[in-house]
């Protein structure tokens, strides 16, 4: 293997036409230059210059590794002012994922903050539910990821992760307006037992929290629709079809035709975190767009977008 310092020191010399103009240029001495070159020489086992009264000149062979060494130090060169590019969050690119109602609320906004401060930083986003995204990020596929979990279950969102907390997404019943039990400003689990659902796909996290917090309260929901796309659960349920359980992150959009409450003693909750692989150490990007959802989900703590609750 060349050694790239002896090579820089080659095209030094190539260059200024002597060691001792090479070794002015290098603030090396006269005579580190030339043990330098017969190093260079020794590993490759050329002549590579010729001593001349005044001054050297490069050999064939010289003139071949000079080629050589000049495109190896330019891509060198290259690939430290892209690095550093990185460092500073003036290049490179954060890979990330995110959950759909986290997609369509604290990302947009985290994104544009990001890309206000950083522009140069290209970003991808892919969307998909933590258990498909979880090992996906376990794998190095992304730099970063939305996900959410729930307390007191065994699924698992993948290996290696390294969670910062960003917010608790409690789930509100959503029931039509002119539903009996709209009335009440809190309900029940055990009230809803006669009511046909509406639910995520059954198969998503959600879903299965969904039922294993119906069977806590002692029945089994009678799912009759399932669709992963929340506007179209609060359509449902606005028509009469059914009651549902909606995180409170999917009703930031707010509509009048149905009521949300909470339920009692406590709603259901899921866990929204912001993870990384373990591990690994986080790039300049990923850090900064971390602290950007931290901070971000700060501002909807506390927001009241559930919709009204009666007097």
């Amino acid at each position: 293997m060349l050694n790239v310092n002896r090579l820089r020191v080659l095209i030094e010399v190539a260059h200024r036409g002597s060691f001792s103009a090479a070794a002015d240029a290098l603030s090396y001495t006269q005579s580190a230059v030339s043990q330098q070159i017969a190093a260079l020489e020794n590993e490759t086992g050329v002549n590579l210059i010729e001593r001349l009264p005044r001054g050297v000149r490069l050999t064939p062979a010289g003139r071949v590794l000079l080629e050589h060494a000049e495109g190896i130090v330019a891509r060198l060169h290259a690939a430290e002012a892209e690095l550093a590019a990185i460092a500073g969050l003036r290049g490179g690119q954060l890979r990330m994922a995110s959950f759909p109602t986290a997609g369509a609320t604290l990302m947009p906004l985290a994104i544009a903050i990001f890309r206000g401060q950083h522009p140069e930083v290209a970003i991808s986003l892919a969307e998909g539910e933590p258990e498909e995204i979880g090992p996906r990020l376990s794998a190095g596929e992304f730099d970063l990821a939305l996900l959410f979990e729930f307390d007191g279950t065994s699924e698992s969102l993948g290996p290696d992760l390294t969670r910062e907390p960003l917010l608790e997404d409690p789930m509100f019943l959503a029931l039509p307006a002119d539903h009996p039990l709209a009335e009440r400003r809190t309900l029940r689990l055990e009230n809803l037992r006669a009511e046909a659902w509406i639910q995520t796909s059954a198969t998503s996290s959600c879903a299965r929290h969904v039922v294993r917090s119906c069977h806590g309260a002692g029945f089994d929901p009678l799912v009759t629709f399932e669709t992963d796309d929340y506007q179209t659960v609060q359509g449902l349920v606005a028509a009469g079809v059914g009651v549902a359980l909606i995180p409170e992150l999917a009703l930031s959009g707010g509509r009048d035709d149905i009521a949300i409450r909470a339920l009692s003693p406590h709603s259901p909750v899921r866990r929204v975190i912001a993870a990384t692989p373990a591990g690994t150490r986080l790039t300049p990007a990923a850090a900064a767009m971390r602290q950007i959802l931290v901070d971000v989900a700060g501002r909807y703590v506390g927001m009241n977008i559930r919709g009204p609750s009666p007097s």
